[in-house]
């Protein structure tokens, strides 16, 4: 944990405003460390430590987002919107280089203006998950026509094709010797038969039948910012900003969002879809999204639904297969405990 004056140090390599009166922690984000710098000038601002073990292209990672809040930028402008320095996120750069990230050869920073009189709300029921339907389409919808070609700052992050393969490798090579339990083989075999079908995107993107979009990829109900009545600000988060299908934000969303039980539960009888936020999050995202969207993307939108939870049982399931070696696990068997059995009842069978 770096100091209060290692801190202020990094934050005056900034083109900040005024003087550095604290600099606290701020949020519970799981990947970068977050700190909201409060000075005596107009503004406060957000610290961010960027973890580049997960953001290897740190470059590459500030020019997506650099283009991505400059084009929304520009489309507020041009729509006569007002108040936009709260509808759009703002990196300040550095001082001497320009650029919005400042490293000291070994750990890379950021600094955000911090957006005041906004919240961000942990709820997920059908009222907040039609507005971030809503949210996350009409961000979708002012990046269609971006000029910028932007890079993936995790390359392959949703291709379910790469997700099958290691899921094979893993049983090839059956490192912790699970593959010996018929349970475990006959799990993967009944995972195995709906391959062909959940990587039929990658299929259509090179028959040229769907298109790639500037997707968000991190659809969660907190990346969204409200102002003090409940009206949507922006979204924020935008490390994952990358060409994806839009299946990335309409199903990994409803991956978290519609279920009804716990990523990892031990109890399949609480795991469940909930309808009323898949509609609820359908009906927001159709609004805004509509103005962009293609036939073939409107139509397998509910195959987008199922595609995230099969992609996160067979990335599961490989590191259960590796020795639970990515993931870490709350209990033994806890890669695969909340997997489906093949016969309906409760992994591993008794």
């Amino acid at each position: 944990m770096k100091t209060q004056a290692e801190l202020t140090h990094i934050a005056a390599q900034f083109q900040i405003s005024g003087n550095i009166l604290e600099i606290k922690p701020l949020g519970n984000g799981l990947i970068n460390d977050t700190f909201q710098v409060i000075t005596d000038g107009p503004d406060n601002y957000v610290l961010q430590r960027v973890n580049n073990a997960i953001f290897q292209d740190v470059d590459l990672l500030q020019s997506n987002i650099e283009a991505v809040t400059r084009h929304i930028r520009g489309k507020l402008e041009a729509a006569g919107e007002s108040d936009i320095d709260r509808k759009v996120l703002r990196f300040v750069p550095v001082k001497g280089s320009g650029k919005t990230y400042w490293t000291d050869g070994q750990t890379y920073w950021r600094i955000s203006v911090f957006i005041r009189n906004a919240f961000t709300y942990e709820t997920v029921n059908p009222e907040y998950s039609y507005y971030a339907g809503k949210a996350f389409g009409h961000f979708e919808a002012m990046l269609a026509d971006i000029p910028d070609r932007l890079g993936e700052t995790i390359p392959d992050f949703h291709n379910m094709e790469l997700r099958a393969r290691q899921l094979r490798e893993a049983v090839a090579a059956d490192a912790a010797g699970r593959m010996a339990d018929p349970a475990v083989k006959a799990l993967v075999e009944e995972i195995q038969t709906y391959e062909e079908e959940m990587c039929k995107a990658e299929r259509m993107y090179r028959e040229g039948t769907l298109p790639k979009r500037i997707c968000h990829c991190d659809t969660k109900v907190n990346n969204m910012l409200f102002d003090a009545n409940g009206e949507i600000l922006c979204v924020i988060d935008l490390d994952t900003v990358m060409p994806s299908f839009v299946f990335s934000d309409f199903g990994d969303f409803l991956r978290t969002a519609a279920n009804t039980g716990a990523e990892d539960d031990k109890d399949l009888s609480r795991v469940g879809f909930n309808m009323e936020i898949f509609k609820a999050f359908a009906k927001g995202y159709l609004e805004s999204a509509s103005v962009f969207l293609t036939p073939v993307e409107k139509e397998n939108l509910p195959y987008a639904a199922l595609l995230f939870p099969y992609m996160q049982t067979v990335r599961f399931l490989a590191d259960y297969i590796n020795g639970d070696t990515y993931y870490k696990i709350q209990y033994p068997d806890g890669n695969c405990s909340a997997l489906p059995w093949p016969n309906g009842t409760r992994w591993p069978p008794t």
